[in-house]
């Protein structure tokens, strides 16, 4: 007869091996793959810091806010800016507290997925007078987009130099794409047509929410409700619709390199964008004034 002890050995490294196979399937699946997110301290310590005791900034003038303060800013700058639309400030700082955390990021990767955006996150221009030279602008033919854009700028009596500095963005990276979108806007508007008075200014944040999907362009047609009634009926009628046809269509106007399109026919750039013009509304309200006017002048005639 066989000794067993051979035959024992085989049973009990047999079911070593069993149990050391289950406890490495049971330890696959308690714990994490490595693919998964593992939030660091550092990570933790940022989310949870208080208001006395701040991280320092991330870029030069960079304020970190807690989750309070960014609400109590996005809720603040909307009342204050709904009653004065033109304090640029308030609107700046309610664009940054309600772009993160998906919004800006969302444009930033629509700026990565394009070659030219690509070139611009590299290059990171900015947009100013000491970057651009108003008076070469002054000197181009009447159909670029440079001449249109400064003949904008100087009809309107504004500057390229009064885009306020984001602060309140943490990622450095997209904190440029929300100061290269602040600084184009004027481009915008030159390229739209559409002027800085009010219903302008409602009927382009409409077109700009249409392409860029950032809250605060959205949030900005609230102030429909400040205008004037024919106004109102004119932005539904008209401009609205434009705004959300053209904006949905176009392309990604945070992709276009305005730097080099300067000495262009404005035309073919729009054609190129999917842009189409609207019509006038300087034009439409200086009609509107004279025909007032005319009426008015007749009544104080009439027997």
């Amino acid at each position: 007869m066989k000794p067993s002890f051979p035959r024992m050995q085989l049973i009990s490294t047999t079911r070593h091996a069993v149990r050391a196979v289950t406890c490495a399937a049971c330890a696959r699946v308690s714990s994490p793959p490595l693919s998964w997110p593992v939030a660091s301290p550092t990570l933790n310590a940022r989310r949870s810091f208080s208001a006395l005791e701040r991280p320092p900034p991330n870029y030069p003038g960079h304020v970190p806010l807690t989750r309070t303060e960014r609400v109590g800013l996005a809720v603040g700058s909307a009342v204050m800016s709904l009653i004065d639309p033109y304090r640029h400030d308030l609107i700046a700082a309610l664009g940054e507290a309600t772009a993160t955390p998906y919004f800006i990021y969302r444009l930033r990767d629509a700026m990565l997925a394009d070659p030219t955006g690509r070139r611009i996150l590299r290059i990171r221009p900015r947009i100013t007078s000491k970057t651009l030279s108003l008076t070469a602008l002054r000197a181009l033919p009447e159909n670029t987009v440079g001449r249109a854009y400064v003949g904008w700028l100087d009809r309107e009596g504004v500057s390229p130099d009064t885009r306020s500095a984001v602060r309140y963005i943490d990622d450095e990276e997209c904190a440029y794409v929300m100061q290269r979108y602040r600084e184009c806007h004027d481009f915008y508007h030159a390229i739209t047509g559409l002027p800085i008075v009010r219903e302008g200014e409602v009927a382009l944040k409409a077109f700009e929410f249409a392409n860029t999907l950032i809250p605060m362009t959205g949030l900005s047609m609230a102030a429909v409700t400040t205008l004037k009634a024919q106004e109102r009926q004119r932005f539904w009628s008209i401009y609205l619709p434009w705004a959300l046809r053209n904006g949905a269509r176009s392309r990604e106007i945070i992709n276009v390199f305005w730097e080099e399109q300067l000495e262009r026919d404005v035309e073919d750039l729009r054609k190129e964008l999917g842009i189409e013009r609207p019509p006038d509304l300087r034009d439409i309200r200086t009609r509107e004034r004279e025909e007032r006017r005319r009426h008015r002048e007749e009544q104080k005639q009439a027997p």
